[in-house]
């Protein structure tokens, strides 16, 4: 695997953190996932869910294939054996707040400078500087709402809707894996680590960043249309007779003109003095969009996806989750993988994006149980059995 032998300590909750040390893991490395008492607030986020499947999948998603120990960092045998796994580690990566780390010693400074070698990852909701960097962020918060996704993501006058988890989160994980590969490049010129950090709000800004830099370049920027008043006919959603909505972009502003009217069965609008050449179309886009709907909306969405394939029209269906899940193109594409249920089964799962072929791997193991592995992991850093058994009856480890 790509990544054998690089050792990940990964003291981070919810789904950022974990996310990005849950990729490092898809990809072979050895990760030690560090949780206070009580565990990682995502498994009990979901605790109803998991109670009437008897599963967490969301849970498991971020943390499968990794190791589980539980240290209390407020207690000094906690603090302790989490900064040895520190220093024989090739990366740390937390979203636990810079102030509480400093506190406990547990700084990248800290950490560096016992292992040299040590890329420390820090994620956080607003970043490591400014007035407001302390402030708590979560995925709705810092990277939807203060970022600007949610304005841009909704047509202008619309209200604010509420979205789905692990968006903003897991933009951030990819983000974080990127940061974190680079520095370990480095490393391998220079000998040391670095300090890396991402947050939740520069992802935001970063995903909406062809909008933004009209933005910072001129000082304003397109709102989102409504379907009915598109910018540009036939770059926009339609649907069928059998209720089935489906997308289509053009090649450039106007690609595929021609073409697109005759899968609607609509030739007829080629010739139409209304809609004679790109401007025309643009000025006239709501009655385009009016003549386009009754078009495709005689037709059934079958037929229509024929049409537009056998014209090598750039579109895609719009997909429930089920349908995705059940659709032979993702499945063929890598996106999902078999997970073990450590009942000697497995279920599916999102697998990681990226393919590598010759080294995909197609099963990988489940996420720890609170605490699984906490003696085993104390035992490889030097802990004798006395001093474990200690440490549990102490409650700094459990």
């Amino acid at each position: 695997m790509l990544l054998k032998g690089l050792k990940v300590v990964d003291f981070s909750a919810y789904i950022a953190g974990p996310g990005a040390c849950g990729i490092l893991a898809d990809w072979g490395a050895s990760v030690i996932k560090v949780e206070r008492p009580g565990g990682d607030n995502m498994r009990h986020v979901f605790a109803d869910l998991a109670k009437d499947l008897g599963a967490n999948p969301t849970f498991e998603l971020d943390n499968r294939g990794k190791r589980g120990a539980v240290l209390d960092i407020s207690k000094p045998a906690g603090r302790d054996a989490l900064a040895k796994l520190a220093a024989e580690a090739d990366v740390f990566l937390t979203n636990v707040r810079p102030v509480s780390l400093k506190k406990h010693g547990l700084d990248d400074v800290t950490l560096r400078k016992i292992n040299p070698r040590l890329v420390y990852a820090v994620i956080t909701g607003y970043g490591l500087e400014g007035p407001e960097a302390h402030l708590p962020g979560f995925d709705v918060t810092a990277f939807w709402a203060r970022a600007g996704v949610g304005y841009m993501t909704a047509p202008k006058g619309a209200e604010p809707f509420l979205r789905t988890t692990g968006v903003g989160d897991h933009a951030t994980s990819l983000a974080t894996v990127s940061a974190i590969l680079a520095a370990l490049y480095e490393r391998n010129s220079t000998g040391e680590g670095r300090l890396v950090q991402t947050s939740l709000l520069a992802s935001g800004v970063y995903l909406t960043s062809s909008d933004l830099a009209v933005q910072l370049k001129f000082g304003r920027v397109a709102s989102v249309r409504q379907r009915a008043n598109p910018m540009n006919a036939i770059s926009n959603y339609y649907q069928s007779a059998d209720g089935r909505w489906f997308v289509h972009n053009p090649r450039g502003t106007g690609g595929g003109w021609e073409a697109f009217c005759a899968a609607a069965g609509r030739s007829d609008l080629v010739d139409d003095e209304r809609f004679a050449n790109g401007k025309a179309r643009r000025l006239n886009a709501v009655a385009l969009s009016a003549e386009l709907d009754l078009g495709f909306g005689a037709l059934p969405f079958a037929e229509i996806a024929r049409r537009l394939d056998a014209a090598d029209l750039v579109w895609a269906p719009m997909q429930t989750p089920a349908e995705v899940a059940a659709d032979p193109q993702i499945a063929a594409a890598g996106a999902f993988v078999e997970v073990e249920d450590g009942q000697g089964g497995t279920f599916r799962s999102p697998a990681s994006p990226a393919r590598f072929p010759g080294a995909d791997v197609d099963r990988l193991p489940p996420a720890p149980g609170l605490g699984e592995h906490t003696r085993e992991v104390l035992a490889e850093i030097g802990y004798g059995a006395a001093e474990i058994e200690a440490m549990f009856a102490d409650g700094a480890a459990a």
